[in-house]
């Protein structure tokens, strides 16, 4: 794919995944991530889409995009067999998109992490590994038991072929059979797995001698189980830019899955990601920051800010970007395919040259804006770079670059609950949620944590229940309301206290 698009020309790389976690305004990104860490172990990615930007030589200012869809399945070989679970309403939002689950289930590219591939290179290359699979054991028993059949009849120089057997499962049944049977050797072919029966000798001489010989294949083996793997990491050392939108969860994957187990520690995971890819772009940390000032209309999903920034709403409609498709990823020149990784990928990387004009023309005016290109739209979008939006946390993005950005969320609000016993906080959040969304958070028995990411909803409360009769909300202060420090401050009372009295009962009379 790169030698075809021309890897030096290659501008930017817009990535989407669809995948199969509970978080809080209180969360500090470290939180976040560990809360998120646990779900991602347990999803799958089960499509990857990958829309590959590039300049056309001679042409100023136009892109063209090459847009793949890639369907993933976990690799199953030897030890190596994952669990992953289903979420009902993923399953139920990507059924309503028309999701391939055939092409998912059965015909999907294997992929393992880096410590995955050491233990099955290490199994494959020293022979120790067995075949783990019900259903690839029986398999491999019925072939076993065929060719053996076979070679019963069979004289020094027949073959037989075994249909069907393709791919990564055609060097699993070689591998199989050749360790099984020694008067055996197996080539692939087209029509199948090819079994020829030879003597001792000439399987010693094909072993040592032939470009087929088992290290050989066993090489392969192991390529075709990395499967998607063997390109992530041609996109790594690709180093070119890498676009989402809101593609937090994206980045938790492509570590989890392709690089490594996602470590414990949050800094060691914002340092792996910044190594493989030192230029982040988030579509939706760009957009958001800059919709309200523009005053476009107002939007909740990729596709509406497609539209936007395709309607007369944008003052650089006309003279932005050219983006073509290429002439073999045509499928999403006239149809909208929503929620297909590809076509995500696709608008999210035509997103980005698009905003990145309009931040350009805002620099530099209508009338005096420089012949646009990419090298200048990565300058527009320089105080955007490696800053990724993060849902539903204490700060609103993550820094992969340095420290993250302190918390500009509205702050944090104190209920007080009187004459209500066994108060819990789903009865509060019902109790608000009529007025505005909260996040809530136990306190003490009758106390409450109300935190919000809008600061005209956190106004709103407080002049409505500032002085309520049984729901008092109130600006929360550390000092003032957290228990720890409330009990600290009665020891020190208590203590005061118990030294004064001490110190008069021991005094002596006059």
């Amino acid at each position: 794919m790169f030698k075809r698009c021309g890897a030096p020309r290659c501008r930017l790389l817009a990535c989407a995944a669809r995948c199969l976690s509970f978080h809080s305004l209180f969360d500090l990104p470290s939180e976040w991530y560990l809360k998120t860490r646990q779900s991602i172990q347990q999803f799958t990615i089960c499509q990857i889409g990958l829309s590959v930007f590039s300049s056309i030589e001679g042409e100023s200012n136009k892109y063209v995009a090459h847009s793949y869809n890639f369907f993933l399945f976990p690799t199953t070989f030897g030890i190596l067999d994952s669990e992953f679970s289903f979420q009902a309403s993923s399953v139920q939002f990507l059924n309503q998109y028309g999701f391939d689950y055939n092409k998912f289930l059965k015909n999907g590219i294997p992929y393992m992490n880096e410590e995955q591939e050491k233990k099955i290179k290490q199994n494959i290359l020293t022979g120790n590994w067995k075949v783990r699979s019900s259903l690839d054991k029986d398999q491999i028993k019925v072939v076993i038991h065929e060719v053996t059949r076979w070679l019963d009849l069979a004289e020094e120089g027949d073959w037989m072929t075994l249909p069907g057997i393709t791919g990564f499962q055609a060097f699993e049944v070689q591998l199989v059979l050749r360790q099984a049977l020694p008067d055996i050797w197996t080539v692939l072919r087209d029509e199948g797995v090819i079994v020829k029966k030879v003597s001792r000798e000439h399987r010693w001489y094909l072993e040592n001698t032939s470009c087929d010989r088992e290290s050989c294949w066993k090489e392969k083996i192991l390529l075709s189980a990395r499967g998607f793997s063997v390109f992530f990491q041609m996109l790594v050392k690709a180093q070119k830019p890498l676009v989402g939108h809101n593609m937090m969860m994206d980045l938790l994957h492509l570590h989890e899955k392709f690089f490594r187990p996602l470590p414990e520690s949050y800094d060691q995971f914002k340092l792996n990601i910044h190594n493989l890819f030192p230029v982040l772009i988030d579509t939706k940390n760009v957009t958001k920051d800059i919709w309200k000032e523009l005053n476009f209309p107002r939007v909740s999903n990729l596709s509406e800010v497609y539209e936007v920034l395709n309607s007369d709403s944008n003052p650089t409609k006309n003279s932005g970007p050219e983006i073509i498709h290429a002439s073999k990823c045509e499928k999403y020149v006239e149809t909208k395919y929503p929620h297909e990784a590809a076509y995500d990928a696709f608008l999210c990387g035509s997103v980005l040259l698009k905003v990145a004009h309009l931040l350009l023309w805002r620099v530099h005016g209508a009338g005096s804006v420089p012949e646009p290109c990419f090298p200048l739209y990565l300058d527009a979008l320089a105080p955007y770079v490696n800053q990724v939006n993060l849902i539903r946390a204490g700060v609103p993005k993550i820094n992969f670059s340095g420290p993250d950005h302190p918390s500009t969320r509205p702050p944090i609000l104190i209920l007080s609950v009187r004459r209500w016993p066994g108060v819990t906080e789903q009865q509060v959040y019902h109790k608000f949620q009529n007025l505005c969304k909260f996040d809530v958070r136990r306190l003490t028995r009758s106390q409450f944590l109300l935190l919000t990411n809008k600061f005209k909803d956190a106004r709103s409360v407080l002049k409505e229940y500032r002085r309520h009769p049984t729901l008092q909300v109130s600006l929360y202060r550390y000092w003032r309301h957290s228990p720890d420090i409330n009990c600290v401050l009665r020891v020190c009372g208590i203590v005061t206290t118990w030294a004064l009295v001490a110190f008069l009962l021991g005094r002596p009379s006059p």
